[in-house]
């Protein structure tokens, strides 16, 4: 069973009420002063404890998406992330292949051409060989006969670190969102492309290419495109695409947004912030390079170089979030910097967490599909 197995969660909980309930009764019978009475009430506290806390972690995982196995848990899927790729995808004859498919959640999400679909699939990248699983949300119009030659445009929706691609559809309900968005007319329909940025777990990479390491921006801005233009109808034009993520995530859009404007028109970091970090789950991203580690300070590119083309859209919360007062900055300074363009979502409150970023998600997916074209 796995980590975000129901089943595990049920049992974790069914096995703290049974010690809670088994110290309660058992209390009494412990209550002398000999060392098996003390050991034994200070093993049932401890077991009781122990079961709970086992609980809460699960629940809590299971909302947030911090983990997606056990191995992931326990740091144990260092080498899946990078594959060395042998040809340009397998037998589909392409760099991604669908390995699955699920409904979305909403009424009569069975039928593909009423509630869109999710497919799973794995990417791997031909130029970077970067290996990474995501899932593909396609609206019910891809799959309507009326829309047969459409094409549409797409978003790359990314997670924060450590984050799960699951999370973005069972703990932020992209999917779901696009479709009542598409359905009530305040939004086109559109492609998502769901994953995390973390391609080479458990390793923070920071969507930089890392000397010797996973060429995770590139990944992005080169290999996911072409890998997932060629297997749907994707729009070719250089409006087509946006990128949208929540912390990590929201770094990783902006950047990407910004280095790469003719590849994405547009870039929403929710809860972002601004400079890459270096601490024990990135290692060294820089190996020295100085140039490499001032691509990766946001702060440094608006003030060296050319302002990209591109619209941005950030969010914090005045109560909450740690980033309320480099995001005003970040505003200001962007507004200075024609022809780049800034919108933001500011709330009264709101903490760093899934809560505060559904409330946003609704307005981010409004603007962002604004500024995509299908051509």
């Amino acid at each position: 069973m796995g980590l975000t197995s129901n089943k595990v969660l049920v049992l974790a909980v069914m096995l703290a009420v049974l010690l809670f309930v088994g110290t309660v009764w058992h209390w009494p019978r412990l209550a002398r002063r000999t060392w098996r009475a003390v050991g034994g009430r200070v093993g049932l506290l401890f077991a009781t404890q122990l079961a709970v806390f086992a609980s809460i972690g699960l629940a809590t995982n299971q909302a947030f998406g911090f983990y997606a196995s056990w191995a992931d848990l326990f740091g144990q899927e260092s080498t899946q992330g990078v594959v060395v790729n042998h040809g340009t995808g397998g037998s589909s004859g392409g760099p991604l292949q669908v390995v699955g498919t699920r409904q979305v959640n909403v009424q009569d999400g069975a039928q593909p051409q009423i509630g869109g679909q999710i497919q799973k699939v794995d990417i791997a990248g031909p130029t970077t060989r970067v290996a990474s699983p995501a899932y593909v949300y396609l609206p019910p119009e891809y799959f309507q006969p009326q829309y047969r030659t459409r094409r549409f445009p797409a978003a790359v929706v990314l997670t924060g670190y450590p984050g799960t691609a699951e999370a973005l559809i069972k703990g932020l309900h992209y999917p779901q969102t696009a479709h009542r968005l598409a359905k009530n007319g305040t939004m086109q329909p559109m492609i998502l492309v769901m994953l995390r940025p973390t391609v080479a777990p458990p390793r923070d990479t920071e969507c930089v290419d890392i000397p010797g390491g996973p060429q995770t921006e590139t990944f992005f801005a080169k290999d996911l495109p072409e890998a997932v233009g060629a297997h749907y109808r994707v729009g070719r034009g250089p409006g087509s695409w946006g990128v949208i993520g929540d912390s990590t995530g929201g770094y990783c859009a902006l950047k990407l947004a910004m280095h790469h404007p003719e590849v994405y028109a547009a870039g929403v970091g929710l809860s972002p912030y601004y400079k890459a970090p270096i601490d024990p789950t990135t290692g060294d991203l820089f190996h020295g390079d100085k140039n490499l580690r001032n691509r990766a300070d946001l702060w440094w590119c608006l003030k060296h170089l050319p302002a990209p083309d591109t619209s941005l859209l950030v969010s914090s919360s005045r109560q909450g979030e740690g980033n309320y007062r480099s995001t005003l900055k970040f505003i200001q300074q962007v507004q200075a910097r024609k022809p780049t363009r800034i919108s933001s979502i500011i709330l009264d409150s709101g903490g760093h967490n899934f809560n505060t970023w559904r409330r946003e998600i609704p307005a981010a997916l409004q603007w962002i599909s604004g500024r995509l074209t299908d051509r």
